[in-house]
C-alpha cells in the first residue's frame, strides 16, 4: 500500500476492480459525515466477499475510528475525513486520513478490566479497544503532519 493524499476525490464510490485501490470519498468532519463513510465500508467489504461477521467487525472498527476522528480529533471544528480503500487478493482495507491534531489511537488503548464492577471502571476507551480488536490489522501513522489510520480484513480463501 502506498500513501497517495490526492487518491481521495470528491463524494461517492468509484467502481471496485478486484485488486488494488477501490474508491475514494472525501467528507466533512460532522457527525452527519459518518453514514457516508459507514455506507462506504459497507459497500467495499460486500464487494471484497467478506463474511457477514467480518463486515460487521470491519464496518465497526471504521465506524469507532471515524466517529472518534470527528468528535475528538477536530472537537467540533471545521475538518475534513479523506477515507479511500481497496481490495487486495488476500485482504480489504480502508484508509482515513485527516488534519485533526496528531493522535496514535492505540495510545492509552486497553483492555476492560472485567473484573471491576461496571460503576467502578474508567469512562472512555472500551469502543477503540473493541474496534481495533475486531480487525486483523490496525495501523497508524504521522504522515507529513496527518493522521493515517489503515484497518485492514483478511478476505477467505477463494473457492
Amino acid at each position: 500500500m502506498t500513501f497517495d493524499f490526492e487518491a481521495a476525490g470528491p463524494a461517492g464510490v468509484a467502481q471496485t476492480p478486484e485488486c488494488g485501490t477501490a474508491g475514494a470519498l472525501r467528507v466533512p468532519a460532522t457527525v452527519d459525515s459518518l453514514e457516508p463513510v459507514s455506507d462506504f465500508v459497507l459497500v467495499l467489504g460486500r464487494q471484497a466477499r467478506l463474511p457477514q461477521s467480518s463486515l460487521y467487525r470491519f464496518r465497526l472498527a471504521a465506524d469507532e475510528l471515524a466517529t472518534n476522528i470527528v468528535l475528538h480529533g477536530y472537537r467540533g471544528e471545521p475538518g475534513e475525513i479523506a477515507v479511500d480503500g481497496g481490495i487486495d487478493p488476500d485482504e480489504v482495507w480502508v484508509r482515513f486520513q485527516d488534519d485533526a491534531p496528531a493522535f496514535d489511537p492505540r495510545q492509552g488503548m486497553r483492555a476492560p478490566a472485567l473484573d471491576v464492577p461496571l460503576a467502578q471502571r474508567e469512562i472512555g476507551g472500551l469502543g477503540v479497544f473493541l474496534a481495533f480488536t475486531a480487525v486483523d490489522t490496525f495501523e497508524y501513522e504521522l504522515v507529513a503532519g496527518r493522521n493515517v489510520s489503515t484497518l485492514v480484513m483478511r478476505r477467505p480463501a477463494a473457492k
